[in-house]
């Protein structure tokens, strides 16, 4: 029921119908005051996104301690004391990244994507063994020369910048050159890669941070995507392993799915509130907690599984590792693709 002030004029605002009662039967608006302050603006917005009338509590509580069986009750059509999946899973991934994003933010952070060109002291301290394992990492798995390392580090320090290979070259001219001569012949991938290189040394120099921090700050913004696009292939998935059962629509693991993501993002936030708890008291101990959650995460699917689908035990963890495993190499490809989409919008 609206808090805001019932008008006396019987006529619908919206349709002119006469209204009987609160609402109009014509189109179903509520007869109100039109006028509202800002605040009932921000409560009708709130009470609109989770029924803050006891729904999203209810909701929220059997979700928590009942895996499996709120999507069990959607699917059966008990749905009006349960706040809509849908809308449900917009508030709550929309509050995980409103906090996520303030908490875990990129500032002075550096990734360098250039060999791993270690400081000359401690080059100069390996063994012979030593430096031709290290030295081989950076050409190709040949070991090079004390001479020809020391040229290697000369050149690198000379042109600096970004490099995905042990070569930088100094423009798109001369990369093309070596194309044209047959010199180099790389593959449709490679050559993207070496076009994207030599666009971001030019854009960026030497300037590593900068090129690091930009280049984080576009995956971490990838991650919501990737999490919207993962979900309808874990139903795709689910609707694999219970492939056999009919009475479960493709729609059916996809509300599974839904639910299994809400509680994801509500775990997400307790742990990134612990880890805020345990940067500022230095606690040590408080970590074990994030540990505890992630063990939680993986049985509360098991659980929900084994309620939602209700097959016995064994059939249950077979089903629960096929999953697991499959969902494992989703999240490894799309990780894979928002890499290589992130490098390319740098």
């Amino acid at each position: 029921m609206s808090h805001f002030r019932q008008r006396k004029e019987k006529n619908c605002l919206n349709c002119g119908t006469t209204v009987i009662g609160m609402y109009c039967h014509n189109c179903g608006q509520e007869n109100i005051e039109p006028e509202e302050s800002f605040w009932h603006l921000i409560t009708h917005f709130f009470e609109d996104i989770t029924h803050f009338d006891g729904n999203f509590f209810t909701t929220l509580r059997v979700l928590l301690f009942r895996p499996g069986f709120l999507t069990r009750e959607y699917i059966n059509g008990r749905r009006s004391s349960y706040l809509n999946p849908i809308r449900m899973y917009l508030f709550t991934s929309f509050i995980f990244f409103l906090v996520f994003f303030s908490i875990y933010k990129i500032t002075e952070k550096e990734i360098s994507l250039s060999p791993n060109i270690e400081n000359t002291e401690r080059i100069e301290k390996m063994s012979q063994k030593e430096f031709d394992e290290y030295t081989s990492t950076l050409n190709k798995g040949e070991p090079m020369t004390r001479e020809k390392y020391k040229n290697y580090i000369d050149s690198v320090n000379r042109t600096g910048g970004i490099h995905f290979s042990n070569y930088i070259y100094k423009n798109k001219m001369e990369y093309d050159s070596l194309l044209a001569n047959g010199i180099k012949k790389d593959n449709w991938i490679k050559r993207k890669l070496t076009y994207k290189e030599i666009a971001i040394n030019e854009k960026y120099g030497k300037d590593h941070k900068k090129f690091s921090n930009v280049f984080l700050e576009i995956l971490m913004h990838s991650f919501p995507q990737m999490l919207f696009v993962s979900l309808p292939f874990a139903a795709f998935f689910l609707k694999l392993l219970y492939f056999r059962n009919k009475k479960f629509y493709y729609v059916s693991h996809a509300i599974f799915a839904i639910h299994l993501y809400i509680f994801l993002f509500i775990v997400m936030l307790i742990m990134a509130g612990v880890d805020e708890l345990q940067d500022y008291t230095h606690w040590s101990k408080v970590g074990s907690i994030n540990v505890l959650l992630t063990v939680t995460i993986f049985f509360y699917l098991y659980k929900a599984m084994r309620n939602f689908y209700q097959q016995r035990r064994a059939k249950t963890i077979l089903k629960y590792f096929l999953f697991l495993f499959s969902f494992f190499l989703l999240i490894l490809f799309l990780l894979v693709v928002v890499v290589f989409a992130s490098i390319f919008q740098v």
